[in-house]
C-alpha cells in the first residue's frame, strides 16, 4: 500500500472503499497541482519550457506504466508514438482545426498504430517483446528520417512548401499561448491523463489487468479475455503517447525527426522504471528526470550522452530493487518516520 493509499486508508475510516477512492482520487489531484504550481514559481524561460515538455512526455510514461505496471509487458515503441500523434496533431492544427481536435486525433491515430504494432507481439513477453517493439521503434526513425520528418510545409502531409524559408510553427490553444498558461495546460491535460489511468485501475480493465500478470492460464480459466486486455492496454497506452506528443509539438511549435530515435524509448521506459510503476508520483518523477537530466548535464558542460549510461545504472538498480522505483523510496521514509513516532 503506498503512502497516499495508506493516508486515505485512514481518513476512509480504515478501508479502500468506493467513497475512500474518491479520497484518493482527490489527493492525487491536490498533491499533483500543488507540484505544478511550485514548478511554475520557482522556473522561468528555459527551464519551464522543459518542465511544460516532461509533463508532456509524462503521458508517454504512464502508458509505459500501466503495460509494465500492470501486465509486465516491455515495449520499447512508446516514443515513436510520441511521435506519431506529434506529427498528427502538427498536421491537423495546420490544417486550421482546433488544438485540442489535434490531440484527439493525434491520440487516436496513435492508439491505432500502438496496437496494430503491438498485436503481432501479444503472445510475445519478456525479452521477445522488449526487441520487437525495439525493432519497430528503429523502423519509425528510419521512416520519418527518410521522409524528413515532419516537412514544414503546409496541408496534411506537409508537401505545400516551407513559407519563407522557415516552418510553419504549431499554433497554440487561444487560452495559452504564453509559456505559463500552456504549461498549466500541459500539466492539466496529463492529470486528466493520470485520472484515466486510475479509473482503468479500479475497474474491471484492472483488475482483468493484474490477473493476467499474475498467472496467464489463471485467467484465461477465469473467462478473462487475454488478447482483450492486452490489446486494450495497447491502446490506452498508444493513445496517451499520441496525447503527449501533440502537447510536445505545441511547447516547441513544431517537431524535429532527431528526436525521436529509438534509444529515447529505451530511455523512456527506463525513466518509468527509476520513477515507480505503483503511483503518479514515480510517473511524475519519470518526466522530469527523463527530460532534465540531459539539461542538468550540458550545464555542468558534460556530454549529454552520459545521461544514457546514467539512466541504464539507475535502471538496473531499480529493477533489482522492485517496481517501486524512486517513488517506493518515499513510502519506505514514510514507514521510518511512523515507526520511531510510534516509539
Amino acid at each position: 500500500m503506498t503512502l497516499l493509499q495508506r493516508l486515505v486508508y485512514v481518513i476512509g475510516g480504515g478501508d479502500l472503499s468506493p467513497a475512500a477512492r474518491r479520497n484518493q482520487l482527490w489527493a492525487m489531484v491536490i498533491g499533483y497541482m500543488a507540484i505544478a504550481v511550485f514548478f511554475a514559481a520557482i522556473s522561468g524561460g528555459f527551464w519551464r519550457i522543459n518542465l511544460t515538455a516532461a509533463y508532456a512526455v509524462m503521458l508517454a510514461l504512464m502508458g509505459s506504466s500501466v503495460l509494465f505496471g500492470q501486465l509486465g509487458l516491455v515495449s520499447l515503441c512508446q516514443f515513436a508514438l510520441v511521435g506519431v500523434g506529434g506529427w498528427v496533431a502538427l498536421r491537423l492544427t495546420h490544417m486550421g482545426l482546433p488544438f485540442e481536435v489535434g490531440l484527439i486525433g493525434g491520440g487516436v491515430i496513435a492508439s491505432l498504430v500502438g496496437v496494430i504494432w503491438g498485436l503481432p507481439a501479444l503472445r510475445m513477453r519478456g525479452i521477445y517483446l522488449a526487441l520487437v517493439t525495439l525493432m519497430l521503434a528503429g523502423a519509425f526513425q528510419t521512416v520519418i528520417s527518410a521522409w524528413s520528418f515532419p516537412a514544414g510545409g503546409t496541408g496534411f502531409f506537409g508537401t505545400g512548401g516551407i513559407q519563407g524559408g522557415q516552418r510553419e510553427l504549431m499554433p497554440r490553444p487561444f487560452l495559452a499561448e504564453g509559456d505559463v498558461s500552456y504549461f498549466f495546460y500541459c500539466t492539466i491535460v496529463a492529470l486528466l491523463g493520470l485520472i484515466l489511468i486510475e479509473l482503468h485501475r479500479n475497474a474491471k480493465a484492472g483488475r482483468s489487468w493484474a490477473l493476467i500478470k499474475k498467472d496467464p492460464r489463471l485467467a484465461a480459466a477465469s473467462g478473462v479475455s487475454i488478447l482483450k486486455y492486452q490489446a486494450w492496454a495497447f491502446a490506452l497506452a498508444g493513445f496517451l503517447a499520441g496525447v503527449g506528443g501533440g502537447l510536445l509539438a505545441g511547447t516547441y511549435r513544431q517537431l524535429d525527426a532527431t528526436a525521436f530515435g529509438a534509444s529515447e524509448s529505451i530511455v523512456l521506459f527506463a525513466a518509468t522504471i527509476l520513477g515507480g510503476t505503483t503511483n503518479w508520483i514515480g510517473i511524475v518523477l519519470g518526466g522530469i528526470l527523463m527530460r532534465l537530466v540531459p539539461l542538468i548535464l550540458n550545464d555542468l558542460g558534460t556530454s549529454v550522452a552520459i545521461s544514457t549510461a546514467i539512466f541504464g545504472f539507475a535502471l538496473m538498480m531499480a529493477i533489482v530493487g522492485g517496481p517501486e522505483g524512486l517513488a517506493g523510496l518515499f513510502d519506505k521514509a514514510y514507514d521510518k518516520v511512523v515507526d520511531k513516532v510510534r516509539r
